[in-house]
């Protein structure tokens, strides 16, 4: 049975050669990524995989991100995990399920960052080790030749969003949890804001971000509103004396409706 992913909405990378931020980064986020793909220099890997082993932290809200399985640097990055306690880790640029399929032991986070990613992510979402898919605009819009994940408004294209809503339909169409993108305008709050909410609207789990500065912004998008969750509690109440369909607020209610109510006080804690 694949592992429930229940970190929290906000995860924040922190570069593999800098471990001296993890603990703090722990304490500002619900979970922490250790990025040993593109946070850390070709020349630095070595040495980011021989730090964390050293460290070997406590792997309780800890997901590490390792290079891609097309590159070398993948098996090395097993191997030093192999000498630690973490086994929940992100793969970037997942590709195939069979490239996925000897992690077995392990909590997979697959990341659709490619065109090919998105394309079989409905496959990678099937294996029973990954529990959860994120995907990254800036390597999908690369991995196709491109040059911008946005437009000048800041809203993104759309060719990303189609991406943003294949895996997230992927990752639902198998249980497993779905994480968006980060916003990388770290400044942009208000542009943060608006996404995290949209996401958690839409069926997201959490959000992945790249500064501190941005895990308030993606916790208060993820909770409910005062007024939403007391229309939850309202209308659930409610159904306790209905059957079937029935009118509360002036709106047409059934289980659809009622399964939002839950998963707004989920949101809530509850």
């Amino acid at each position: 049975m694949t592992a429930p992913f229940d970190l929290g909405p906000a995860l924040l990378f922190v570069p593999g050669d800098r471990p001296e931020r993890l603990a703090k980064a722990l304490d500002r986020s619900d979970a922490a990524i250790l990025d040993l793909e593109d946070a850390v220099a070709p020349g630095a890997k070595d040495a980011a995989r021989a730090a964390l082993v050293a460290a070997d932290p406590d792997p309780e809200r800890l997901i590490v991100r390792v290079n891609g399985p097309e590159t070398a640097d993948f098996a090395a990055d097993l191997a030093a995990l192999s000498r630690t306690r973490v086994r929940r880790i992100m793969v970037a640029k997942a590709e195939s399920a069979a490239s996925l399929a000897p992690l077995e032991g392990y909590e997979v986070i697959a990341l659709c960052e490619t065109a090919r990613g998105v394309v079989v992510a409905e496959q990678i979402a099937a294996l029973p080790q990954v529990t959860a898919l994120m995907w990254g605009a800036e390597d999908l819009v690369a991995s196709m030749g491109g040059t911008s994940s946005r437009r000048a408004d800041g809203a993104y294209r759309d060719v990303a969003r189609v991406a943003r809503a294949r895996v997230l339909l992927a990752a639902g169409a198998f249980g497993k949890a779905a994480i968006d993108a980060v916003h990388v305008d770290i400044g942009d709050l208000e542009g943060l804001s608006d996404e995290a909410r949209d996401a958690a609207a839409s069926g997201f789990r959490a959000t992945a971000c790249i500064h501190p500065g941005q895990v308030a912004t993606i916790r208060a998008a993820y909770a409910p509103t005062p007024e939403q969750r007391t229309w939850a509690e309202g209308v659930l109440a409610a159904a306790e004396g209905e059957r079937g369909v029935f009118r509360y607020d002036g709106r047409m209610i059934d289980e659809p409706i009622l399964r939002h109510a839950r998963a707004l006080l989920r949101r809530a804690g509850e």
